[in-house]
Parts: structure tokens; sequence; C-alpha cells
């Protein structure tokens, strides 16, 4: 039994169980939280989550960097190791800096009363990137097992930690702090899975502090994008709908979130191979064909289930968008089938690609601020992902096409 269980922890198979964990205690969290804090509360709070998970760009930004290089060159597994940790812990105090001197217009963009909430997510910033380069160290070598509790402790402690200051203090402050502290479980399993020093290797002036951390802010702005995408609509609802409706719109995020993670065990399983110029067409067309049907299915659940979807979201007081969540779900779906193909394109180095991103951002801005109901602005949001969508599949097929005759790519791609 315990071979047997070795043996799924070690396996790609392992990894979706253990994000499986982390993403059923994470929306746990948020269900315990949507009914206990109310709709105007957890809007609130909702909008504070998704700046952090915008945030939580440069940790993914370093994750894939050392991802990538070791996948790409394992001889120079030590150096990568070592280089990617130091600029790990600069970046993490850095960000922490920058997040507090802003604090005042992030205040203001979230509209919050009390600035304690703030100071939570600039203080969050280091913990969360800490546990990013860490991440990107485990999934490089594939370490299955480690990287998989590392997931695991991302979750059940928000659930845990998070919950129990909600259900003692039932207030924003209360649940982001909560949250915030449960940020350094994964630090601690991180560092305690990397505890063991590694042999030397050979040395390559392509894997220095800088290379990485250039990369590093590459990626990180391509995954800015992406997550700016799939976070903004919320801060638009708190500024365009009445408080009411903006903690419906969040309700409904819940179903989309969940879409949008629950098959994130396929971006990290298949990212090392989408790196690796023999691996990457089938990966991605492998891996495309997954999210797809996963997300088909949840759309057809979410439409003919509505009255259980709608307990998973919130239940009673969010009955108001229980119609709406079968496009709550198809929103889902599209973002996660966007985040692989920008995955697609931090693995093979790609630069251009990441413009219609931004395109993209900035016209569900545009649009969605003349949006006036719930409705609206979900309409609006899946047109733009879904024409996003559609621009990517195109430079995605494009490129495999290209490649196909040459699998071995030089990592200076630009599409």
């Amino acid at each position: 039994m315990r071979v047997a269980v070795e043996r799924i922890a070690n396996s790609s198979s392992g990894i979706a169980v253990s994000m499986a964990i982390m993403n059923f205690a994470t929306y746990g969290f948020v269900i315990l939280a949507s009914p206990l804090l109310g709709t105007e509360r957890y809007g609130a709070v909702a909008a504070s989550l998704n700046v952090l998970l915008v945030i939580s760009v440069g940790a993914l930004g370093l994750q894939a960097t050392a991802a990538r290089r070791i996948s790409a060159e394992p001889q120079h597994v030590a150096q990568i190791e070592d280089s990617i940790r130091r600029v790990t812990y600069r970046a993490a105090a850095a960000l922490g800096l920058i997040l507090l001197v802003l604090s005042p217009v992030i205040r203001r963009v979230l509209d919050q009363e009390h600035v304690g909430g703030v100071l939570i997510i600039a203080a969050s910033a280091v913990p969360m990137t800490i546990a990013g380069g860490l991440a990107g160290i485990l999934q490089g070598e594939r370490r299955w097992a480690g990287l998989g509790a590392l997931y695991i402790a991302s979750g059940v402690p928000r659930l845990v930690i998070g919950g129990a200051f909600i259900a003692w203090r039932p207030t924003e402050f209360w649940a982001l702090l909560g949250v915030g502290i449960s940020f350094w479980a994964p630090v601690l399993v991180g560092l305690w899975v990397l505890r063991h020093e590694r042999h030397p290797s050979p040395k390559s002036a392509e894997h220095t502090g800088m290379a990485m951390l250039k990369e590093s802010i590459s990626n990180g702005q391509a995954l800015f994008a992406f997550f700016a995408l799939s976070s903004v609509d919320i801060i638009v609802a708190v500024n365009v709908l009445s408080k009411h409706e903006a903690g419906l719109y969040a309700g409904g995020l819940i179903l989309a979130k969940a879409m949008l993670f629950l098959p994130q065990f396929v971006v990290i399983v298949a990212f090392p191979s989408m790196a690796t110029g023999g691996e990457r067409r089938k990966a991605l067309v492998t891996s495309l064909s997954l999210v797809a049907a996963l997300g088909a299915a949840g759309t057809v659940a979410a439409w003919l289930l509505s009255s259980i979807a709608i307990r998973f979201v919130g239940g009673a007081k969010y009955a108001e968008v229980e119609p709406r969540l079968w496009l709550f779900a198809i929103l889902g779906t599209l973002l996660s089938m966007i985040q692989l193909l920008v995955y697609s394109v931090l693995a093979r180095q790609g630069k251009r690609s990441v413009y219609v991103v931004w395109v993209a951002l900035i016209t569900m801005v545009g649009v969605g601020l003349t949006a006036d109901s719930v409705l609206g602005l979900v309409t609006i949001v899946v047109l733009v992902d879904l024409a996003l969508l559609v621009v990517l599949l195109a430079i995605s097929a494009w490129f495999l096409r290209e490649s196909a005759t040459s699998p071995e790519e030089p990592a200076t791609a630009t599409v």
C-alpha cells in the first residue's frame, strides 16, 4: 500500500491529486467566506484576492523561469537552483516594499475603508514570491511528490486558518489576515523539501542571476497580462455596479475560478514538456484537448444542475445569479485554455504573442466600464476572452506548423 501511494505521489497523477486538494481547499475557503461575510463584504474580499492573484505573477514568472531552464538543461541544475534562489529572495523583498509604497493607490482602487487589508496584501507578496521560486525548481526537476506537498500547503492552511479567522471575526480584515498567514505554509514545505545541497554541476554564463532576472521579468509581464485579464472584471464590477450586484458577480466568479484552476494540473505537468522542442507539439495539443473537454463537461453540469451549483457559489443569497452560472462556467473554461496557450508562449520564449493579451485587457476594461448589469458585464468578458482565444489558437497553429519539421527551435523564438 505504501509503495503504491509513493508511486502515485511521484507521478503526474500525484500532481493532479495534490492540486485537486489545493483547489478544493481554496474554494472551500471561498464557500465558507461568501455566506459568512455576505455579498458586500465578500465582494470587497474577492477584489483583494484578485489583486493578490495579479501580484502572484512575480512568483509565477520565477517558477516558469526555473522550470523551463532546468527542463531544457538539467546538467546545470545546481547552478540554476542557486541562481533562482538568490533572485527569488531579492525579488520577494523588493516586491513587498514596492507594494507597501503603493498601498494608498491600491486602497483607492479597491475602495477599502481601512488600510489594514492593503498592508496585508503588500506583506503577502513576500511568501508568495518565495514559494514560486521553490515550486519552479521542483517542477523543472519533475519532483512531483515534493511539488504536490507544496501545492497542498498552498490550499489547506488557507481553509483552516482563514476559515477560523472568519468564523471568529467575519470582517474583511480578518479574512485577509488569515489568508496572508497561510501563504507562509508552502514556503516552509518548499524549503524542507529542498533542504539537501546539490552536488556541483557545470556552470554556464546563460544561468547567471541577471539572466534569470531578465527572463523572470519577461515571463512575469506575460503572466501579469493574463492574470490582469482574468481578474480585472471584478474590479470593473466594483466600480460600475451596485455593491449588491458586484457581490453577485463575485459569487458567479467563484464558479469561473473553479473552472480556471481545477484543470491547472494540466499546465503544471505539460509545461516542462512544452519547454522541450521534441515534445512541444504533442504536449500542447493534448493539453488543450483535455482542458476543453473538462470545461465542456463543467459547463453542461452548471446548466443542468444550476440548483446544486448555486450552493457551491454561496447559497440562497446568490440566487439571482443562478440562471447565469453556465456563462461563468464558459468564462472559466476560456480562461483556462488561454492560460495554457500563454504558458506555451513562455515555454518557447515567444515575445510578440503576448501583445494580443494586452490588447484584450485594454478592450475589456474600456467596454466593461459601459456595463450596467451582471449579465451585461459577464457577456462582455466572455466575448472578449473568446476573441482572444481564437487569435492565440491561430498563432499557435501557425507556430506548430512552422516547427513541425524543426522540433528543436532556439530559445530566442519571438513569435
